[in-house]
């Protein structure tokens, strides 16, 4: 005879698993049990709607003239056309039915976290205490954040040796970083950008010693994914006196560090025109039509174990993966001490391959994998390659490697942390746990 140990439990996920798959039934048989014929129509021209947006898109990026302007026009019309189709065939049906979805998607995901392995965060570390804190903060990181946080002066207060970046003149972070090392300091830390942060977080590294990051930059990824209090730069250097450590993972492409990402193709060869930064817009529209249609730039060739990509347009190799399967986190990363490269390649050569990189749930132009090492070859002898935003050009082939817990990152003990993952949706786990939740 079995026993269920954990019967309550069960029974609830078993019960979440059935309301999931009757609110999406619900959900899709509702229109089209109320719209009739006109229903299925409709799903039909939803379904298309969304193929046509993701080839205009395409059309748009990939054309100039008048044929883009009508591109764009085309991808902003067609989801108008559609919702409002929607909306005149289904009246109130169009409220309930996502309101339906919601609860199936809420469920679902709450009998499939249930059931699934939880992610391992990131162990904390006891931060043993600092005498001789050096920093470098930007005054114009953030569009002025070190002054209107008063970072400088907490900082000092806190024992900090802070040293102003020249906003006028170039100065080599890593030479200053180096120099306070030389000169007893035994925690380096950095308010500002992330190219700077990833500079500084090697010489750390190099000397194993701890790393502050004060998310006083534009997007602070690196901060957000430590899970630092991103609208408040402040509290950051409470780490200094009330701290943990977390050992962190470090990325380098060729010799150059990133705490977040290296980016090659497309991107990578816009940031690096003249003209961006004082027209991002316009400078991205320029030069996206030759580099999609590969009339412009290198044939890329990125190896990754027993994988090639031949031939993608861009890749992205990150420090740890960026989620992908949680529309609400994409762009974050759960962890930062997995040892492992995040790699994302993306190969798309007609408007049709567009439309299924919107709609298929499997693309075949979307590479998504993970390893050690990654080998990033062209077709030239030089590359251009967007390392944490920093434009660089560097010689062909290009070794990204990642070095697993390089870095001894000081953060506060009493911060937001990083929001856990939602699970993916799997239609056929959730049948089988329907069926057969609750039996041990």
């Amino acid at each position: 005879m079995s026993v269920d140990l954990n019967a309550p439990a069960w029974h609830g996920q078993r019960w979440a698993a059935r309301t999931a798959l009757a609110a999406a039934a619900l959900a899709v048989l509702l229109p089209l049990g109320y719209g009739g014929l006109d229903g299925v129509l409709l799903l039909a021209a939803g379904l298309t709607g969304g193929a046509v947006t993701a080839a205009a898109v395409w059309w748009t990026l990939t054309r100039r003239g008048p044929a883009r302007w009508l591109a764009a026009v085309l991808a902003a019309v067609t989801p108008t056309v559609v919702v409002v189709l929607f909306v005149v065939t289904l009246g109130w049906v169009l409220v309930l039915s996502p309101v339906l979805w919601a609860v199936a998607v809420w469920s679902g995901r709450y009998a499939l976290r249930s059931t699934g392995k939880r992610p391992r965060r990131m162990k904390e570390h006891r931060a043993r205490s600092v005498r001789r804190p050096f920093l470098l903060m930007n005054p114009r990181s953030g569009g002025g954040k070190v002054e209107r946080f008063g970072l400088r002066e907490k900082a000092e207060r806190l024992g900090a040796r802070v040293v102003l970046l020249d906003p006028e003149e170039h100065q080599d972070v890593t030479a200053l970083a180096r120099a306070a090392v030389a000169e007893g300091a035994d925690l380096l830390g950095v308010a500002g950008g992330d190219g700077t942060q990833a500079l500084v977080a090697a010489v750390a590294a190099e000397h194993d010693l701890p790393f502050l990051v004060v998310c006083a930059g534009t997007r602070n990824h690196f901060a957000m994914d430590l899970g630092l209090d991103r609208a408040d730069p402040a509290a950051c250097l409470d780490a200094l006196t009330d701290g943990v450590e977390l050992r962190v993972d470090l990325g380098f492409a060729a010799d150059h560090p990133f705490v977040n990402n290296a980016s090659f193709g497309a991107y990578a060869a816009v940031v690096q025109s003249p003209a961006y930064r004082d027209d991002k817009i316009g400078t991205t529209l320029e030069l996206l039509p030759d580099l999609l249609t590969r009339q412009r730039g290198p044939r890329l060739t990125a190896r990754i174990d027993a994988t090639t990509l031949d031939g993608p347009q861009a890749v992205l190799v990150s420090n740890n993966a960026y989620r992908t399967g949680d529309p609400v986190g994409l762009g974050r990363r759960e962890r930062l001490d997995s040892g492992l490269l995040g790699i994302l390649g993306v190969k798309v050569d007609s408007a049709a391959e567009a439309a299924a990189l919107l709609l298929d749930p499997d693309p075949e132009g979307l590479a998504v994998l993970s390893a050690r090492e990654v080998i990033v070859d062209a077709d030239r002898p030089e590359i251009e390659v967007g390392v944490d935003g920093e434009a660089l050009l560097l010689p062909t082939p290009v070794h990204c490697r990642i070095v697993p817990g390089a870095l001894r990152v000081h953060v506060p003990r009493k911060r937001p942390g990083v929001p856990e993952a939602q699970p993916r949706l799997n239609w056929r786990q959730l049948r089988k746990l329907a069926a057969t939740a609750g039996r041990a």
